[in-house]
């Protein structure tokens, strides 16, 4: 199949994928959009997880405070650089972030965040493995995950608070 630049510029639109990256993934599987789209995700992915160890030293601080003003939140996103952490899709998980930690009530970021000492944990009681409040069918650290593919850069929860009246 002909790979048209139209085709490669609305899967950039779509991914942010460089146009090499957006080209051979359409290449691979035969101009399939969803395929290509499919592909790019995996390899953000994977490479996410190489760079899970680079320092994060930039990021947000971002709150939330539900109408009625009895419960809110704060959560520190992080990022590698201040250019990434400029930009509309962190700032805006930040936002998203803060409303599902007021909503849901986690008691710890990760399982890596676990003290030792603390009892059986229960999922619900992890950020990143709890259901995202708009769309039940990815976790919070799905999205956290495809925003580190999507830019490129080593980006991660680095803390929260929640706070509610009678609490």
């Amino acid at each position: 199949m002909d790979i048209t630049a139209a085709m490669v510029k609305a899967l950039r639109d779509k991914t942010g994928a460089g146009i090499m990256d957006a080209k051979r993934a359409l290449v691979e599987v035969d101009g399939d959009e969803a395929g290509a789209m499919e592909l790019l995700r995996e390899k953000g992915l994977a490479s996410a997880a190489k760079r899970a160890g680079r320092s994060t030293s930039e990021g947000v601080i971002e709150s939330y405070i539900h109408s009625g003003n009895r419960v809110g939140a704060i959560v520190q996103l992080s990022s590698e650089t201040d250019f990434v952490a400029r930009t509309d899709e962190f700032t805006q998980l930040a936002k998203e972030l803060a409303m599902q930690i007021a909503a849901m009530n986690p008691k710890y970021v990760d399982r890596e965040s676990v003290p030792e000492d603390a009892e059986d944990v229960p999922n619900q009681d992890l950020l990143m493995e709890q259901a995202y409040i708009r769309d039940p069918g990815q976790t919070i650290g799905d999205l956290v995950k495809n925003l580190a593919a999507k830019t490129g850069e080593n980006v991660h929860v680095s803390r929260f608070v929640r706070y509610g009246l009678g609490e």
